[in-house]
């Protein structure tokens, strides 16, 4: 059995090796090949303990999430996931889920950016600047030619600490610009991704901000949570989001449903974009694509470190 933690997972694999691994997700999202109930979410006040499972013909995994937004002094979300044969249902591997979860879903943001964004989309918008924000702006950058990256966080002294994070990742010739608010923020941006928890939304309601750019939403995994405001949904030609699961999970497509901003015909699965044949999405236009991520995601990226890392004799061996 392997364990891997940060570290060990860091020389496993790239970015653009887990958004390889999320394009690989959708063509079995679409293919029906897996087996993975809806995640069970046991809600404390604001706390969140999430279990997670799925089958692949490639392997078993379940991760173990708790989320709790409000910490300061702890990081807001802790992790576990437990990679089993799909054979002999063995433990193969126990890795870091916290590391694991940020990264994944930034590969998956990145997945967003690479099939929806313009090719030429140099200018970023980061919305919350914790983990995942981290490592949204890492794959953004990893598939655009990305030169100035614009943060804004309503706890703006956690800026600092991000961007030196940020540096570490993606070098010191991108530039980054601290906002004080999101109108700032968002103004010149291409690529507007939002990572928060808030239940109201955090951006501008106004669509002249918000026209001809492509908007990630990675934040709001709860009915009760809404980062997109009304006027983004009355401007937006397409509307993607990353499993049907997120038409209940996500006020952010929940809502609007609700209210008849949109309909269910203008909500489209990313998989069932990507594997069918192409339609013309003029990059041009304004773009949603919103993700509550899935437990299919953590199969097939766990099942590709796991696999990176044994050829690369990363990680420590051990018995139970």
């Amino acid at each position: 059995m392997l364990f891997l933690n940060e570290k060990d997972i860091k020389q496993a694999i790239s970015m653009k090796d887990a958004i390889n691994a999320i394009d690989k997700a959708y063509d079995i999202y679409a293919s029906n090949q897996f087996k993975m109930p809806t995640r069970t979410q046991v809600v404390d006040d604001k706390n969140t303990l999430l279990l997670m499972p799925c089958l692949t013909e490639e392997s078993i995994a379940t991760k173990l999430v708790t989320l709790f937004p409000e910490n300061t002094t702890h990081p807001t979300l802790h992790g576990l996931i437990i990679l089993n044969s799909s054979e002999t249902g063995e433990i193969k591997a126990i890795m870091d889920g916290t590391f694991v979860t940020g990264f994944r879903t930034g590969a998956i943001g990145g997945s967003a950016t690479r099939h929806l964004a313009h090719d030429d989309a140099s200018k970023l918008a980061i919305i919350g600047t914790g983990v995942q924000g981290l490592y949204q702006a890492v794959s953004a950058c990893t598939e655009r030619p990305i030169t100035d990256i614009y943060l804004y966080n309503r706890s703006p002294e956690k800026i600092r600490d991000f961007k030196n994070t940020l540096r570490r990742w993606i070098g010191h010739s991108i530039q980054l610009h601290d906002a004080s608010t999101s109108e700032e923020a968002v103004k010149e941006a291409h690529i507007i991704i939002t990572a928060t928890t808030s239940s109201t939304p955090v951006l501008p309601d106004d669509p002249n901000l918000l026209k001809g750019k492509l908007t990630i939403g990675i934040g709001s995994f709860q009915p009760s949570m809404r980062e997109f405001p009304e006027a983004l949904y009355k401007i937006s030609e397409h509307i993607f989001i990353d499993s049907d699961d997120v038409r209940e999970e996500s006020g952010d497509i929940k809502d609007p449903l609700e209210h008849d901003w949109i309909n269910e015909t203008d909500v489209e699965t990313m998989s069932t974009y990507l594997t069918s044949p192409r339609r013309n999405v003029d990059k041009g236009k304004n773009i949603i694509f919103k993700s509550t991520g899935m437990a299919l995601f953590d199969s097939v990226v766990a099942n590709l470190i796991y696999q990176k890392a044994i050829e690369k004799k990363a990680g420590h061996t051990f018995n139970l």
